[in-house]
Formats: C-alpha cells, sequence, structure tokens
C-alpha cells in the first residue's frame, strides 16, 4: 500500500460524536461510482469519457473525506480516445481487490449515440498492486456491451458481468446482463455466457455489480436511464446464474418522481462493508439548478447508509428510498485531510492530478513546464470544435458558485493564432473567452460561443489589449449564470460581454448526447499550423462557501 495512503488514525469516534457524510462526496462530473474497501481503506473508482487520464481514484478512511489520488488510465497504449466521440471513450468503470492486486475494468466506447444502432464498446481489464499504480497493460475481454465489472467468488473463481447491446430493430437494445468467467491465468474469457438478468418493467438495465452475503447473489444494476426516471435495483440468488429474484420494495433507491429532493437522477450505484460491519451504498446523482432543471456539475457521486439484517433485503436507513443529502457515518476514526490550494503557480515539475485533457496525454510537444519554468507553455493546435488534437488543458466545475482566473502572456500574429480561458462542456458546447489579433485593433478579445454546433462571437467588435503584455482572465459562476473578466493591470477588472446561461454547460441541454460536466480549461489554437504558444503564469479556482 502506498506509504501516503496509510496515515495515523485519530481515536475512533464515539456513538454520541458520530459524525455525518455530506453529500455529494465526490463533487463535479463523478458519474458511476465502483467503491471497494481494502482493509482500513476505501476506494472510489469514477468515468472519465474522453478525459485523459482515464478513471478518477479516489480515497477516503472514514467515508466522510475524500481526495482524488490519481487516475489509472495514463498511457496511450491503455486509452487511445483519439477521434472518439464526445462522451465516449471511459464508461462505469468497476474497482475491485483481491490476490493481492487492484482489478479495473473498464470499457473505451468508440462508436455511441442516441440515433444510432450500434455500440462500439471495447472491455479491457488492468491491474496494480497499488492504488497508485503502475497499472499493467490492458487485457482485452469483450465488446458485447458497456458496464462491465468483475466478480471474485469465495472459490477464487472471477466473473465478468456486462449488458449485452442489441442493435436489432424492434428488439430491447438493453438486452440482459451477462455473466462469463475468466481465466486470470490465461487472461481471457473462458465456458459459456449466461444472460442472468433481463431487468424489470423500469428498463435500460445496466451497470451490472454482484456482491455475496449470508448464502445469497446479490445484483445491483442500474435502471430508468441515467436521468431523472434513474434507479438502482438489486435482485438475488442462490446461485450465481440464477434466476434471480427481485427486491420486494424495488427500486432500492431512486429520486424518480419528487422534485423537491436535492440530490435527483440517483442511481447506478455500488455496495461497499466497513471493517465494523456496516454497509453503505455509492451511487451517481445530479443538482439540478433548479427542479427538474439542467445539472451543469455533471454527474455527482453521494454514499447512502443501508440497513441490511442478516438474511433479509437490505433498505435505506431511515426508511424509504429516497437519497439523502446528510448520512450518519461510520464508527470510524475521523480522517481529514489538508485542505488543497485554491492558486497553482505551475512552479511543480508535473501537472497537478485536478487537470485533464482531452483524449490524447499531454507531452512536450504541446505543453510544457519546464520550457519556462513557473510558467504553463501551451502551443497552438487545433480548434475547441476538434476531437483529435487540442492543446487545451481543464480541470473540473465543482460548485454553483465558483470562480476561475488566470493571467496569459501571448502574442498572436494573426487572426487564426487564438489563445485565453474556456467554459467548457463538449466540442459542440463551450463559450471562450480569447485574446488574438485583429489587422486594426492589434492583439484584442472577444467571446466566441459554440451552441449546439452553432458558432457565433458574443461581442460585436473585439476589445483591444494592444500594448499590454500579460492579460488577465476570469470568469465567475452564480448559479443559473456565468460573466467573464479581464484586466491588463492585477486587480483593475472589467467585466466583459454579457451574462451567459450556465445550464447550457449540461447533458441535460445537449438533449442526452453527452455526460460529462463543465470544465474551465487553458486553451490555445494555432489555425496556421505555426504552433504559436501561449504562457500562462497562474491558474486559480475558488469555491464560495
Amino acid at each position: 500500500m502506498s506509504e501516503t495512503l496509510t496515515d495515523t488514525l485519530s481515536p475512533p469516534r464515539t456513538d454520541e460524536a458520530r459524525a455525518y457524510i455530506q453529500n455529494p462526496i465526490l463533487r463535479g462530473f463523478n458519474p458511476d461510482p465502483s467503491i471497494v474497501r481494502v482493509e482500513n481503506d476505501f476506494y472510489i473508482a469514477t468515468s472519465t469519457f474522453e478525459w485523459f487520464p482515464g478513471v478518477q481514484l479516489h480515497h477516503s478512511r472514514d467515508l466522510v473525506h475524500w481526495r482524488l489520488v490519481g487516475r489509472a488510465l495514463d498511457r496511450r497504449s491503455q486509452l487511445d480516445m483519439i477521434g472518439n466521440p464526445d462522451s465516449g471513450g471511459v464508461w462505469a468503470p468497476h474497482l475491485s481487490y483481491a490476490d493481492g492486486l487492484f482489478y479495473l475494468i473498464y470499457t473505451d466506447v468508440k462508436t455511441w449515440g442516441v440515433r444510432e444502432p450500434f455500440k462500439d464498446a471495447h472491455n479491457y481489464l488492468v491491474t496494480a498492486p497499488d492504488i497508485c499504480g503502475p497499472w499493467s497493460e490492458p487485457v482485452y475481454l469483450n465488446s458485447s456491451g458497456f458496464d462491465p465489472s468483475l466478480f471474485h467468488d469465495v472459490d477464487g473463481r472471477k466473473w465478468l458481468l456486462n449488458m449485452i447491446w442489441d442493435h436489432r430493430k424492434g428488439k430491447n437494445p438493453f438486452g440482459g446482463i451477462l455473466l462469463q468467467e475468466f481465466d486470470p491465468a490465461a487472461g481471457e474469457l473462458v465456458g459459456p455466457v449466461h444472460n442472468i438478468f433481463r431487468g424489470t418493467h423500469l428498463r435500460v438495465t445496466e451497470g451490472p455489480h454482484i456482491v455475496r452475503k449470508d448464502g445469497f447473489y446479490y445484483l445491483l444494476t442500474a435502471e430508468g436511464g441515467t436521468t431523472y426516471e434513474h434507479a438502482v435495483t438489486l435482485a438475488r440468488s442462490k446461485t450465481l446464474t440464477g434466476p434471480y429474484e427481485v427486491h420486494p420494495d424495488n427500486p432500492l433507491l431512486t429520486s424518480r418522481g419528487r422534485p423537491e429532493l436535492e440530490l435527483q437522477k440517483a442511481g447506478h450505484g455500488s455496495l461497499v462493508e466497513t471493517q465494523t460491519g456496516e454497509w453503505y451504498l455509492a451511487h451517481l446523482c445530479g443538482r439540478p439548478l433548479s427542479p427538474l432543471g439542467r445539472c451543469n456539475l455533471g454527474r455527482e457521486t453521494a454514499l447512502q447508509r443501508l440497513e441490511w439484517p442478516r438474511g433479509d433485503w437490505p433498505r435505506l436507513a431511515g426508511g424509504d428510498n429516497a437519497p439523502k443529502l446528510q448520512v450518519p457515518a461510520p464508527a470510524l476514526p475521523a480522517h481529514p485531510f489538508p485542505p488543497e490550494n485554491e492558486r497553482d503557480d505551475f512552479d511543480a515539475p508535473t501537472l497537478s492530478p485536478h487537470w485533464q485533457t482531452l483524449r490524447v496525454p499531454h507531452d512536450e510537444s504541446w505543453l510544457s513546464l519546464r520550457e519556462r519554468p513557473g510558467f504553463l507553455r501551451l502551443r497552438g493546435r487545433e480548434s475547441l470544435i476538434s476531437r483529435h488534437r487540442q492543446s487545451l488543458v481543464a480541470r473540473r466545475l465543482q460548485a454553483h458558485v465558483a470562480e476561475a482566473e488566470t493571467c496569459v502572456e501571448f502574442e498572436p500574429e494573426t487572426f487564426q493564432q487564438m489563445a485565453g480561458l474556456v467554459a467548457f462542456y463538449q466540442a459542440n458546447n463551450w463559450v471562450y473567452l480569447r485574446l488574438s489579433r485583429d489587422e486594426v485593433l492589434g492583439k484584442s478579445l472577444n467571446i466566441l460561443t459554440c451552441d449546439h454546433s452553432v458558432y457565433d462571437e458574443a461581442l460585436d467588435e473585439d476589445v483591444s489589449v494592444e500594448g499590454a503584455a500579460r492579460v488577465f482572465l476570469k470568469v465567475r459562476f452564480e448559479r443559473e449564470t456565468f460573466r467573464f473578466a479581464y484586466a491588463t493591470e492585477p486587480g483593475a477588472w472589467r467585466e466583459v460581454g454579457p451574462r451567459f446561461d450556465a445550464g447550457k454547460l449540461s447533458d441535460d441541454y445537449c438533449q442526452g448526447l453527452s455526460f460529462t460536466g463543465t470544465f474551465i480549461g487553458l486553451c490555445a489554437q494555432d489555425l496556421s499550423g505555426r504552433r504559436r504558444h501561449a504562457d500562462f503564469d497562474y491558474f486559480s479556482y475558488r469555491e464560495d462557501a
């Protein structure tokens, strides 16, 4: 186990001093949680879709405090997403531990769409002796459907589960949950394929996870679709291959039909037992800007406490099946982590783990912390609508009220060279405060917008910043809206452009064509191909309480 993850613990809490878990525990675009406990440590893996490196890995020792410890898929040999569609890439990873190894199963989705019959979804396995890696080269498993998971049975055998995609006309495309044995020595699937569960009336059956308890195999699935009809379904069987009996009070968890709840879209769950015998359900959720409205932070992760008497069905603690904002924490010692810095001065030799790039890893050919120490240098490449080679590095928006700022030194020679600060959802939906060059005004700024692939400029005329060696850029989110500002002297901010609709940076606005969340990014483009560079001095991100 990594030395950084085995700190000395404080004394256990008493029942009177029991803390509460405040949901969501993983804020801002952290969907499809897969939770596992290894001795005294808890880990959650979440989906990253087209963002690289792939699969966010989070750590806790008390289920209350969490931190991002890294991402597993950090090499192109593990995950090559050039050309992947928006919200392709890594869907619903599954994290488990057995035989002294972490096992991570993931899908790389190459083709998908609500109006397309096919899903090209390839499933792989990587392993590591430590959560922080190094993670192995991938083992290919199958391509029959997405949301794979690996179940380690008590007899040592291992079983792969995934939903099967049925593209045929007139068929239910969510064709059930497949089960097949995995031979770790051979590194391949073996034996017959079983369709063990075809779902309930809620339909859209996906996200299978299995746990064994009290002589039963419990099969947890996501149903209802990952929006406002989402739910966690539970079924059980005495034998692994079924038949599976559905929970008498199914669904186990849902927000469906309760627009007053602050946590919506509750579904896609994963179960964990603490070392003190307490059970919790990790699940995705969304926090809309208005009742049943748009979730610009994306789908997040929450925890619910379960009551699970021996031999009986589990239920949410406190009754009903609605997700709760506050949940009693387990009887474990408190383990907070040091607060994170709001400001990144780019003085470290590597990027902070909060940064991600689109589809491909960064390298010195376009992103450098060494060419000019203390600055992040980006060399301009393709446009913001590209699905191949963008010079964009971004972090998640994790609160409805937050602001980010940077300072950039950039001397464009032509209108085809741009750099700046972008509020980004996907290649077809973003708002970009950019510096460029105008033939009359010289170095100037404007706000470019892309709304469902419709390009526009928010200002009728560029604002000249000619002669300013350094330009400060800021974006502030205030729940339903966000707005940009700029300065040519420290602190002398001037708001620029209109207020923009924050809800447009959401999968709800994108009509189900995206599954991510709002990112705030630094970027550079050079459509002339000359790779003009921009130097960013710092980046700060601050959330209001």
